[in-house]
């Protein structure tokens, strides 16, 4: 199994640091491999670092841009480069089982929730969760429970997206996923 992890491209605080490796380490010990966007900078690379050390399988995804920029990490057995964003993510989509979103920025938001759309739209039928260090995510989901309060998002599909708090947690929520039925299942008349 292989898990695609988002996240940041700056360290964020050191608590969000020390998560995000004991995470890491905590999927590489438990056989997980770990799909991610290649960098060697913020939590992106803390992630990296972290399950390289315990054993583990890391996959980088990096568009030729950014390795020109010298954000690639040098460090990885298997660092697929590509041409543009779309095709990064496109790529990581293809190799991960599921996804799962650490602290970030506007990159990782963008990443998580194209990710989440392309299963409400039946492309993937794979799990999509949020790891909550410290609360992180509690201000976005309260802006997802209101886009399900005013009819704007569906409650089984804000049901189906994971909260955990650690590696078991997402683990466990991987296993026991039920992916909901198609947002849009038949012509419309």
């Amino acid at each position: 199994m292989r898990i695609a992890v988002f996240t940041g491209s700056h360290a964020g605080p050191p608590a969000h640091q020390q998560a995000a490796a004991t995470f890491a380490t905590d999927l590489a010990r438990a056989g997980v491999g770990i799909v991610y966007g290649g960098g060697d900078v913020g939590l992106m690379g803390v992630v990296a670092d972290a399950a390289l050390a315990a054993g583990g399988e890391v996959v980088g995804v990096i568009p030729q841009h950014l390795v020109d920029d010298e954000v690639a990490h040098r460090g990885l057995p298997r660092l697929e480069v590509v041409g543009t964003m779309h095709e990064r993510k496109a790529v990581m989509a293809d190799l991960s089982d599921a996804f799962v979103a650490l602290p970030g920025a506007a990159g990782t938001l963008e990443e998580l929730f194209e990710a989440w759309t392309w299963g409400m739209l039946g492309l993937h039928a794979k799990p999509v969760a949020l790891l909550d260090v410290d609360g992180f995510w509690q201000p976005q989901l309260a802006q997802l429970r209101r886009m399900v309060d005013d009819g704007y998002l569906d409650a089984a599909r804000l049901d189906a997206l994971g909260v955990v708090q650690d590696a078991a947690g997402l683990l466990e929520f991987v296993h026991g996923y039920v992916h909901p039925a198609r947002k849009w299942t038949a012509p419309r008349s």
